[in-house]
């Protein structure tokens, strides 16, 4: 089978699993799903989504949030943990966004990636969930599921995602970042995975790849 064909048929699967695949963690507007995603790092959605109603009761907008002290933020946001960095950096890129950006969240990944807390994964997850642009942020557990059915080396982050954008379709990148998560919780855990049972590890997994 061709590489063409193997790539076809998992976003078939995909897609067929996950035909409109929900924005796991809860917001509002670009500025709510900024900060939400800034504290999914080593933290699960399901967690973020107990922590920002508070956080959000307490400041939903960058003009409000840079007010705040960092301390009630902090105790907020501790269950995500990293509470001292992740308070720190909401305070900093409210007030960034508020001088420099007019209070609005950018469209632009270098101004993103400009923020306090905000990386290249968390700048693509805003630039494609909240602007539709197109982006493929990758995270861990894309990674892992990208090397385990053979569509990249599974070197680095950064070479999954130069894969995975040469081999899927431009237009498919936004909701293909959420069908794999999606399908990683569900069919392809890091732990507890049962290859014959995944629908498409048992076909299209690398070799040697054992129950764990």
């Amino acid at each position: 089978m061709k590489k063409s064909e193997k790539v076809a048929d998992i976003l078939a699967i995909l897609q067929k699993l996950y035909p409109k695949p929900p924005i796991p963690l809860d917001h509002k507007d670009p500025y709510t799903l900024l900060i939400a995603v800034l504290l999914s790092a080593q933290c699960t959605d399901a967690r973020v989504n107990t922590v920002t109603p508070a956080l959000f009761e307490l400041a939903d907008n960058p003009q409000d949030m840079m007010h705040k002290d960092v301390e009630d933020i902090k105790a907020i946001i501790r269950p995500c943990g990293l509470s001292p960095r992740k308070s720190k950096a909401i305070s900093e890129l409210s007030r960034i966004l508020v001088e420099k950006h007019k209070g609005q969240v950018p469209c632009d990944f270098d101004a993103l990636e400009e923020l306090p807390g905000v990386g290249h994964k968390t700048a693509s997850v805003v630039m494609s969930q909240a602007f539709e642009v197109p982006a493929f942020a990758v995270d861990t557990h894309i990674h892992r599921l990208a090397y385990r059915w053979g569509l990249s080396t599974g070197k680095s982050v950064e070479q999954t995602e130069k894969d995975l954008k040469r081999l899927f379709p431009e237009e498919t990148w936004i909701d293909l970042h959420l069908q794999i998560i999606y399908f990683g919780r569900e069919f392809c855990p890091a732990r507890g995975h049962d290859p014959v049972a995944c629908p498409i590890c048992s076909i299209y997994g690398r070799k040697g790849i054992k129950k764990s």
